[in-house]
């Protein structure tokens, strides 16, 4: 769920040319507690860059060479079209709560598109958006000139350029926000944030609409919400998609991609034998955010980490110190989750896991000594894992969380699972089932449970969407299973070409997550959206 996009690094890097005009100012949380939820710290928000249809147009022609990794940037031209708006961006900053239900600050980007053309102004769709997992405390989806935000040009290329408003909360913990911590995958805590920086988006684009400015080009909010995230974003947006249905909230359709819905499932794959790719960020976000949250996943981080990372474990991440310095300097490993040394015998057939052998590659990967997790903890977790089965993994059976587990983290993956409801609103997920990073299954285990829980709504439309399936979606999806294919084939070429020596598999496993399958699924988005 790590998120660096390394192929569209040059488009990122050259796009603070596209025209930046302002940037974003530190609210404190000082006074602002007295205020509501979701009430906007600056009014009018800070207008951080504007970009017309035309330079964003020549700039993704510009990037989009047909060679090696470059490949994808002209997947993202050809399946987003032509920009038809231009858009300014806008830096939101507003009042939501932690994951103690404690007042703080939070920021994010509102994408206007503005224009002549009928698509770009008066009444528009609002795209609320769940961004991936981020190590760095700074990331501001707003700044478009920031070399690690390609899901910021996503959305713009994809969304804002076609008419639609997008909202895009960096969430609390990152960016201005004063809590000193991220709620990573806490389910309440993260809804209540999008929510939240809905509220004061529309509250920003109302006062943006009543200047003297946008008077030639109102844009507003025509009451139809759409709701889409990637990776950790995609359990946000199925989270906040949750929370919103149990407030009677409107959600015109919704749009999860790739992200790990059956948490509980999920993270027992990984203690299971199949690490994933990036799993120690995401583990350390997630312990620190539950420990946090909830204050019972352990006494003292040596419980449950090695002596070698423990100190200055807590609140690690999110970080001012890059990724590369962390791992450098000795304060997490890069691969190694777990030690190479089974926690007992029994254990070795999963140390590392070798089945499906596709994925063996990356299971072994995450395992090394000093390790991020001490093997009594792990031999801790996998007895629970035995005694209290979850019903979707190793086996499917009840395809529920388990009833009562007894490890403290469990109980808390159990609380964040999102097995227990069905959504009433049009409803698509996409993915690719080679996904090295979250694993396809998450997707398929929510398939399975909506499948055997119906909706009150007996009409409303669920659909998956496996970029990798071998098996025709038909229609516009089915040309993006195609054309997807293809371009993980041309990325593998590009790979030997420079010098692999496996076929170029190891390169695509690389790029599988953050980059080969974004621009797909977002594809498949915009078309399920434009049907509403």
């Amino acid at each position: 769920m790590n998120r660096k996009h390394p192929s569209l690094v040059p488009l990122l890097l050259t796009a603070s040319a596209l025209s930046a005009c302002g940037g974003s100012s530190h609210s404190s949380l000082s006074g602002s507690s007295a205020l509501g939820r979701g009430a906007l710290l600056q009014n009018p928000p800070t207008l951080m860059s504007s970009i017309t249809a035309q330079s964003l147009a020549a700039q993704l022609t510009a990037d989009a060479t047909p060679d090696g990794a470059q490949s994808v940037l002209s997947s993202v031209l050809t399946i987003a079209g032509v920009p038809q708006c231009d858009i300014n961006i806008y830096h939101v900053e507003y009042v939501t709560v932690g994951g103690q239900g404690e007042s703080t600050t939070a920021s994010g980007a509102l994408m206007v598109p503005t224009g002549g053309g009928a698509a770009c102004s008066g009444p528009r769709p609002i795209v609320l958006y769940a961004h991936g997992t981020q190590a760095s405390k700074t990331f501001n989806i707003a700044d478009l000139s920031n070399s690690e935000n390609a899901e910021g040009i996503l959305l713009a290329a994809f969304f804002a350029a076609r008419g639609y408003i997008v909202v895009a909360p960096n969430y609390a913990g990152y960016d201005t926000s004063t809590l000193p911590y991220h709620p990573f995958l806490v389910a309440t805590q993260q809804a209540d944030d999008m929510i939240d920086g809905l509220s004061a988006s529309r509250s920003a684009l109302n006062s943006i609409s009543s200047s003297m400015m946008s008077m030639m080009s109102q844009t507003s909010d025509n009451g139809q919400l759409f709701i889409t995230g990637y990776s950790q974003g995609g359990y946000v947006a199925m989270a906040t998609h949750r929370a919103m249905q149990s407030l009677n909230m409107t959600v015109t359709a919704a749009a999860p991609m790739s992200g790990p819905y059956a948490l509980e499932a999920f993270v027992d794959a990984q203690f299971a034998g199949e690490v994933s790719q990036g799993a120690p960020i995401v583990a350390t976000l997630t312990l620190d955010a539950y420990q946090n949250s909830y204050g019972n996943i352990y006494s003292q981080p040596t419980d449950l980490i090695s002596a070698q990372y423990a100190s200055g474990f807590t609140n690690l991440l999110p970080s001012t110190t890059s990724r590369s310095d962390l791992y450098s300097e000795g304060k997490l490993p890069e691969f190694a989750l777990f030690s190479a040394t089974a926690p007992t015998p029994a254990y070795a057939s999963m140390t590392p896991a070798t089945q499906p052998a596709a994925f063996a590659p990356t299971f072994a990967q995450g395992f090394g000594d000093p390790s991020l997790f001490i093997n009594s903890y792990r031999l801790s977790y996998l007895q629970d894992m035995a005694a209290n089965p979850d019903g979707g993994f190793p086996n499917l059976t009840t395809n529920l969380p388990a009833t009562s587990p007894q490890v403290a983290w469990r109980q808390a993956l159990k609380m964040n699972d999102l097995r227990d409801w069905t959504p009433s609103t049009p409803t698509l997920l996409c993915g690719g089932d080679q996904d090295p990073t979250v694993y396809f299954f998450n997707t398929q285990l929510m398939q399975s449970f909506w499948n055997s829980h119906p909706s009150s709504a007996p009409s409303t439309t669920l659909a998956v969407l496996d970029l990798d399936s071998s098996v025709s979606a038909g229609g516009v999806d089915g040309s993006l299973q195609t054309e997807f294919q293809a371009t993980k084939a041309a990325y593998a070429v590009a790979a030997v070409v420079q010098g692999a020596i496996d076929g170029g598999a190891s390169a695509v496993a690389g790029a599988y997550h953050e980059t080969l399958v974004p621009p797909f699924c977002l594809g498949a988005v915009i078309s399920f959206f434009n049907q509403f």
